[in-house]
């Protein structure tokens, strides 16, 4: 559960599926653009936007920026609802929101699979699911020393988060010893700012986290509460928005992110958008299905990345102060438009390879960084 990305090749022993192909998505069939359902004609060309369409842009510009408010579920529908010739003009009112409420700084975060695989929960786009026949076979929790390694090499990189990720339904009092263990010894040694994945916690749990150093705590809810149910059935979104609250209660900053593209509507991601709004996180980490062989999900094809980009842009319209980061899934999915992405919302990044696959170089997310003119910087809750 939670976070899906790593810094360090030490998870990688076991995750057989790190250099899998991903399934083609349907805009690889030849003659059809990417995420055209195959078999269908292609979407239309795309045409200038009307009065009333640039009038819907127009009106949420004016909220976001000169009322300074936040946009309602009606406002984001409709702004779902634009045409495709639009996606460029959410993009462009996103970035001025994106600098309008959090500056230009770009967050560097690491994140590593302290305990990877043997999770008991059924979360159908996992492959660390102990339920589903995945090559990631499940490994016991990381020593010490190889911790601080992956801590060392996230801090070497010039990030200043580093999150320790454990595929668990939640922790026990071990796991929590451990953590408590490694947070200031990483934090000491490194000056990292240190977050934790580490499933459904308790009231207790979460106070002794917070008291114990962690700086911020990742629980993604994934998914729309209505559609949830379709793609886990062994707990319940209710479970995981009620840590989303006790992490936050207790003063950790929460990181509260979704999963795009595993079967949800439009109108399910808008409620998603909303619901988020409600939990009011620090950090929303946007993953993007890359399906992973033996899931329930192995199938589906990867989001397009015209939509993808629609979709980043409508995550920073309607929640325009968090620190929004790109994490699992961007390179399959948007490829060699991850740059407009940056320019669409973006303003953090996980950088590194990922639980189960393999991302691109820290290099590459460098240079792009520096093309763009965008610095790198701790970031925090926006006022």
């Amino acid at each position: 559960m939670g976070a899906v990305t790593t810094t360090s090749h030490v998870s990688f022993r076991n995750a057989a599926s790190s250099t899998s192909s991903p399934p083609r998505s349907d805009g690889d069939t030849p003659g059809y653009p990417q995420g055209s359902p195959q078999g269908s004609p292609p979407p239309p060309p795309q045409v200038a936007l009307s009065g009333a369409e640039r009038a819907v842009i127009a009106a949420a510009e004016h909220a976001l920026l000169d009322d300074r408010r936040t946009l309602t579920r009606d406002e984001l529908a409709a702004l779902a609802a634009l045409p495709d010739g639009a996606v460029m003009a959410l993009a462009s009112l996103a970035h001025q929101v994106r600098l309008a409420w959090c500056g230009p700084e770009v967050e560097i975060e690491g994140i590593l699979s302290a305990k990877t695989g043997g999770c008991p929960e059924d979360c159908h786009f996992c492959s660390q699911s102990s339920r589903f026949d995945t090559p990631v076979k499940a490994t016991p929790f990381l020593d010490r020393h190889e911790v601080l390694a992956a801590a060392r090499e996230t801090a070497d990189l010039g990030a200043s988060e580093f999150c320790i990720v454990l595929a668990v339904r939640g922790p026990d009092e071990r796991t929590i010893q451990r953590i408590l263990e490694l947070v200031p010894l990483i934090h000491d040694e490194t000056g990292l700012n240190v977050a934790v994945s580490a499933g459904i916690l308790t009231e207790d749990q979460a106070r002794r986290l917070a008291e114990g150093g962690v700086h911020r705590y990742n629980h993604n809810v994934e998914t729309a509460r209505s559609y949830f149910p379709s793609i886990v059935s062994t707990h319940s979104w209710d479970e995981r928005a009620e840590t989303c609250r006790l992490v936050k209660a207790h003063g950790m900053e929460l990181c509260c992110g979704a999963l795009i593209n595993v079967g949800e509507s439009d109108d399910q991601r808008v409620e998603l958008l909303a619901q988020l709004q409600e939990l009011d996180p620090t950090e929303v980490p946007i993953n993007f299905l890359n399906p992973r062989p033996g899931t329930p999900l192995g199938d589906r094809p990867i989001l397009g990345a015209w939509d993808a980009i629609r979709w980043i842009a409508l995550f920073r319209l309607a929640l325009p102060s968090v620190i929004l980061r790109y994490a699992g899934g961007r390179e399959v999915t948007l490829r060699d438009l991850q740059a407009i992405g940056m320019t669409a919302g973006i303003n953090a990044l996980i950088v590194g390879n990922y639980l189960t696959t393999l991302g691109r170089s820290a290099d590459e997310d460098f240079q792009m960084l520096e093309d763009l003119r965008m610095p790198i910087g701790a970031l925090t809750a926006a006022i």
